[in-house]
């Protein structure tokens, strides 16, 4: 596979996470890295901030 469609397969898969459309240019190299990397640590916190369902808390506490 050529750099050219490397390049052209992460835009790609960047614009699909982001939600950006194909007419938006790339963004510059290395700022793709940060920006992976905030929407990586965004979908981290959700999560992180879910509240566990209370049958997983049944379930937890007859594990005592």
């Amino acid at each position: 596979m050529a750099d050219d469609d490397k390049d052209a397969d992460a835009a790609t898969r960047t614009a699909r996470m982001t939600g950006a459309t194909a007419k938006q240019k790339p963004l510059p190299a290395g700022k793709e890295d940060v920006h992976v990397s905030q929407a990586l640590r965004t979908v981290y916190q959700r999560a992180v901030d879910e509240d566990i369902p209370p049958e997983m808390l049944d379930l937890l506490s007859k594990l005592d």
